[in-house]
């Protein structure tokens, strides 16, 4: 793999996180994140975060035998910006399996939460990696008869309001809090480091832009790639974990869909919400160690 210099950092954000950093060319540039040697274990955020997300699980996995790696999604964190119109779930799926291609990923385990699932799941799909699935608060398919849309996409979805909120107010990430179990989990440097990579508001159209590719109708352009998403985790039969936050307004309902969805796959239920990795880093690791003593 031939790894790029990573992009500038802050040197207080740099400190709070385990991990060496570069970016790879996957059609754009994808910053990556990663630390220790052995089993491959990739671990993908989705809207509105980036790699962040991800130190406290990567800190209790430490020296443990695992090759940890955590990308930003692009768009997001210290990928490279594209355009508003570039983001759909086809586009992400191809480029984080050109990741996994330039990784040379022969068997690995990969943790997803939020678009990270739709996304990683896609990348699958087309490749030849080995895997083991450890799933949080995310969807891996189409949405089903008489679904509806939640407050948030609606929201989303509303012209030049939604443009003012998210481009201008850095909504949703200063709202992160009111989606958690314990509203301390995200504030004060924390919120900060998420709030630092959307600073600039010429290229801050990620979280707009991923929160409206979330279907609101079964002719949207997340459908086929979802269906795939379903067809791929229908034949899946490697390892897989469920990690919960049922405390979390957006997804917490989902869970029973997501346990039929992997039978036998042991089920940790938490009071974490959406965002669980700031909340239960200790259960998501204990899920990932044993997905991979399964792999």
């Amino acid at each position: 793999m031939h790894e790029l210099a990573a992009p500038p950092m802050p040197a207080w954000i740099e400190q709070m996180l385990p991990f060496r950093r570069y970016t790879v060319d996957v059609g754009v540039r994808m910053h990556v994140m990663e630390a220790g040697e052995g089993l491959p274990v990739v671990m993908l955020h989705g809207n509105p975060t980036w790699g962040f997300l991800y130190r406290r699980v990567a800190a209790a996995l430490s020296g443990e035998g695992f090759r940890l790696i955590v990308p930003d999604l692009v768009g997001l964190g210290f990928s490279e910006r594209v355009p508003f119109d570039a983001h759909t779930l086809d586009n992400h799926g191809r480029w984080m399996g050109r990741l996994f291609e330039a990784l040379a990923l022969d068997r690995a385990v990969i943790a997803v939460q939020d678009w990270g699932g739709p996304v990683g799941v896609s990348a699958l799909a087309s490749s030849q990696v080995r895997a083991g699935l450890v799933v949080m608060n995310t969807v891996l398919g189409p949405p089903r008869e008489g679904f509806r849309e939640t407050a948030f996409h609606r929201f989303s979805r509303m012209p030049l309001v939604s443009d003012a909120a998210f481009r201008l107010l850095a909504f949703p990430v200063r709202g992160m809090s009111l989606v958690q179990g314990d509203r301390s989990s995200v504030r004060g440097e924390v919120l900060r480091a998420y709030l630092e990579p959307l600073r600039d508001l010429r290229t801050n159209v990620a979280p707009l832009a991923l929160a409206r590719m979330v279907p609101n109708t079964f002719d949207h352009p997340s459908i086929s790639g979802l269906r795939r998403c379903q067809e791929y985790v229908k034949s899946f039969q490697g390892p897989a974990a469920i990690v919960w936050g049922d405390r979390d307004p957006i997804l917490g309902g989902v869970r029973s869909w997501m346990e039929k969805c992997f039978p036998g796959a042991p089920v940790t239920r938490t009071q974490a919400g959406h965002f669980l990795q700031e909340e239960v880093p200790s259960e998501i690791a204990a899920a990932i160690r044993d997905v991979a003593a399964r792999l």
